[in-house]
């Protein structure tokens, strides 16, 4: 009789875990999301080159580039550079430049833009320039590979010549900003500005091709063109300065 009624005790208890609910599973969890990119980029370079021999000369320069979005409508980017070359102990080339831009959407393709720049070149004949400009940019391409804009605005530009002589002058400014990106780890930029005054028209090309190194850091090799229409006598209108340099992106 006791082994009767284990058993039936065994199939009551076998019936009613059968009829039981199964027990509902835990919901799957979200996906986590994903980190919000960092509104701060940019890059700063230093590069270096010496000779010795029959003629001693060194060459360095820096360069330093910071933009700030925060995914709103505008953006805000730093600019600056140095370069300086000597010869014999004697400086042949030093110039300074830094700017500021503040570039606002308002279209897929268009935006505004308000800039400063700051220039001393001890070589060109103008001890120093700083424009102020407002303009509006296009991009005309704007793809993973390539993206080109252009750019037209106007302002005003204070020069002072190694002379002692200011020139206050209106302004027109046009631009040109175009990047390539060859490969993952390849990546050439060109930028050109004119800046076209009652007597003066200064312009200013930047080439760069940059390739991976290691890491956040590079390799870029660099060739600048700077040139006034309206310099002293016995200056040259042009000066060409070519870079190789070590950057670092963050």
């Amino acid at each position: 009789m006791r082994t009767i009624g284990f058993a039936t005790l065994c199939l009551l208890s076998a019936s009613a875990l059968a009829q039981a609910p199964a027990p509902t599973p835990a919901p799957a969890a979200a996906p986590a999301a994903a980190p919000a990119p960092d509104p701060v980029t940019g890059s700063a370079a230093l590069g270096y080159l010496a000779t010795s021999g029959n003629t001693d000369s060194t060459n360095s320069n820096a360069s330093f580039n910071l933009s700030w979005d925060r995914g709103g409508a505008w953006v805000h980017e730093w600019a600056a550079l140095a370069i300086n070359a000597r010869t014999n102990g004697i400086a042949t080339a030093e110039t300074y430049s830094a700017g500021y831009k503040a570039l606002r959407d308002f279209g897929e393709n268009s935006y505004l833009f308000a800039a400063g720049d700051w220039r001393q070149d001890r070589f060109s004949g103008y001890d120093e320039q700083t424009s102020e400009t407002v303009g509006y940019g296009y991009r005309l391409i704007d793809s993973a590979r390539h993206i080109l804009a252009l750019e037209a605005g106007a302002g005003a530009k204070q020069s002072t010549l190694i002379d002692g002589t200011s020139l206050d002058e209106a302004i027109i400014r046009g631009g040109l900003d175009y990047t390539w990106h060859i490969s993952e780890n390849a990546e050439f930029a060109q930028k050109l500005l004119i800046e076209q005054g009652d007597e003066n028209r200064y312009t200013e090309s930047n080439s760069a091709l940059k390739a991976n190194l290691i890491g956040n850091l590079a390799l870029v090799l660099s060739y600048v063109i700077k040139s006034n229409s309206d310099v002293p006598v016995g200056i040259e209108k042009t000066d060409r300065f070519t870079s190789i340099s070590i950057e670092y992106g963050f």
